[in-house]
């Protein structure tokens, strides 16, 4: 089989390395997404109770493809969550005040 088929494969082995630091994660309890006809942004940021700004701690851009999957992969992870613990109950909803992106530096 040559080494092009072998790409294509469904079955193939991807080996994924994760770093310390990555491993670590970074923590968020908000997440804010935008999109274009390429490309889904999505800002992860952690709001702290009584500050009234808050920074993006990460930031995820994928492809409309990857998007999908993201969503199919969550819900499917939301639903052996809630088998296992429960209801996740969403008494807190969104925010109830505006956000708005500063410049670098001034959240």
């Amino acid at each position: 089989m040559s080494d092009e088929k072998n790409q294509n494969r469904p079955d193939q082995q991807i080996n994924v390395e994760l770093s310390e630091e990555v491993a670590e994660g970074v923590y968020s309890n908000l997440a804010m997404i935008a999109h274009s006809n390429s490309e889904f942004v999505i800002d992860f940021i952690r709001l702290m109770p009584g500050v009234p700004k808050a920074k993006v701690k990460s930031r995820i851009i994928v492809t409309p493809d990857h998007a999908k999957r993201l969503l199919a992969a969550l819900k499917d992870n939301i639903e052996k969550y809630e088998a296992a613990f429960g209801k996740i109950s969403q008494n807190g909803g969104a925010p109830q005040f505006p956000i708005s992106f500063g410049k670098p530096g001034e959240a």
